[in-house]
């Protein structure tokens, strides 16, 4: 048996049984807690209930589309990296799950060594919260809710997507700083070697349309010539 994982918890929603438990009895030998879910519903509540690390999430459930678990997962504020597990190989299925939420996209069949070594790679690039963990931040007339996923500007709701909250989540912990784009591609996008630079300045580009008072001439979120963002909110 592994070494034990800091009591990492991962949680398997799966409707393919004999999967779900090989996949199970796996982690567990790696050193994880399981917590296992057949239906969309049960992934929801085990979710809210034990608050994992990691999900892995199939995008057929018993009771529906794991797109919908996962908006709903990111809806009530569920941090945990998601991981769709699924036998939906075309590209543009990858590109809704991601939009929707996800941070990677590993289709069946499946090499279990290259899965587990996936699993670690983004545990390792996950941030470890203390008890400063970021909640709120306001500048300007933005309040950001990390909490809740909420954004407000002059007191009106904004809808980001749980890649633009973690873009500016990166940009408040190094306000000031620069923060490049191969930074902001390896803490935000990690493992999914579909994401380029150009995937930070689309997100950079809508992020500065919703929170900037002029997009064209940015107060907040600065460009670097050469080297990446400046956040100084």
């Amino acid at each position: 048996m592994s070494e034990p994982n800091n009591n990492q918890r991962i949680l398997i929603a799966e409707d393919d049984m004999p999967l779900m438990q090989g996949l199970a009895l796996n982690l567990k030998n790696e050193g994880y807690e399981i917590f296992q879910a057949t239906s969309g519903e049960a992934c929801v509540n085990l979710a809210v209930q034990h608050n994992p690390h990691l999900i892995l999430l199939d995008q057929m459930l018993t009771d529906g589309s794991g797109l919908d678990v996962c908006r709903q997962l990111r809806q009530k504020g569920i941090e945990a990296i998601i991981i769709f597990v699924t036998v939906k190989a075309q590209e543009l299925d990858k590109v809704v799950g991601l939009e929707v939420g996800a941070d990677d996209y590993v289709t069946k069949p499946f090499s279990l060594r290259e899965l587990v070594a996936r699993i670690r790679a983004h545990l390792r690039r996950r941030p470890q919260h203390d008890n400063d963990e970021l909640t709120h931040y306001n500048f300007g007339d933005v309040e950001l809710d990390f909490a809740r996923f909420t954004a407000r500007r002059k007191k009106k709701p904004i809808d980001l997507t749980p890649k633009e909250f973690e873009v500016m989540r990166l940009f408040v912990h190094c306000r000031g700083e620069v923060v490049t784009r191969d930074r902001m591609l390896e803490s935000i996008w990690g493992y999914d070697t579909s994401s380029t630079t150009r995937t930070v300045d689309t997100h950079i580009l809508k992020l500065r349309q919703k929170l900037e008072p002029d997009p064209v001439q940015p107060r907040y979120i600065l460009s670097i010539y050469g080297e990446g963002y400046k956040f100084v909110g």
